[in-house]
């Protein structure tokens, strides 16, 4: 793999370099937040080790910024912060793992490789469907019995979303953090008017509905008769 280490500690980030250059990794390190993003944000990496507490710009601030630039490249957080409260912090602003000072660097690289196997596995999937809607995630198409239906860009994300969550409810919550991005409630009812203009193109010219409304909760998609 190639690893992005993002730590201000430079005892710190040397041992996690050695460590990991001696399991057949290739590293970079930066030592400051601003540089972190900036290597993240125009390289290909197969995970970021994201220290939580950095100069220049905040390790929070790095993984927003990424997650909002569409980059998912899986981020361990490490952070010498472990109570409960930070650590869902660091979760819900797009973190995929976290892990806190000191730690074991066996624990760290198992988790790292853990990372990996798991965006392995979501990249090899290609095709989504429910019923007769099905969604092509490499030619960015998405067809119900066969009829091809144009999506705006929010809208594929929406049902992206949806898909790779059928057959359970999703949130408002949900759906603000995994499509807009938001971690927090804007008070709008941006959700429902991208649910109706989906169902709409979705459902309206065929005989069963798959987007369904669960009053008070949010939605799902699914086939019911």
């Amino acid at each position: 793999m190639r690893i992005l280490i993002v730590e201000d500690d430079a005892k710190t980030a040397d041992y996690l370099a050695k460590g990991l250059d001696e399991a057949g990794h290739t590293v970079d390190c930066a030592a400051d937040g601003r540089e972190g993003l900036f290597l993240a944000s125009g390289s290909d990496y197969d995970a970021v080790v994201l220290d939580r507490m950095l100069p220049k710009l905040d390790g929070l601030a790095v993984l927003q910024a990424l997650r909002a630039a569409q980059i998912q490249t899986p981020v361990l957080i490490l952070s010498a912060v472990g109570h409960v409260d930070e650590r869902v912090k660091g979760l819900k602003a797009g973190g995929d793992d976290y892990v806190v000072k000191p730690f074991a660097f066996s624990e760290l690289l198992a988790r790292i490789e853990a990372l990996s196997r798991r965006r392995t596995a979501v990249a090899a999937q290609t095709r989504l469907n429910v019923a007769d809607l099905e969604m092509d995630l490499l030619a960015r198409r998405v067809t119900r019995s066969g009829k091809a239906i144009d999506l705006q860009p929010r809208e594929f994300k929406l049902l992206e979303y949806l898909l790779r969550h059928s057959g359970q409810t999703v949130t408002r919550t949900m759906l603000l953090e995994g499509v807009w991005d938001y971690h927090f409630d804007p008070q709008t009812n941006v959700i429902d008017v991208h649910v109706s203009r989906l169902r709409q193109k979705i459902d309206r010219d065929f005989g069963l509905p798959l987007i369904h409304t669960v009053r008070g909760v949010g939605y799902r998609l699914a086939e019911e008769a």
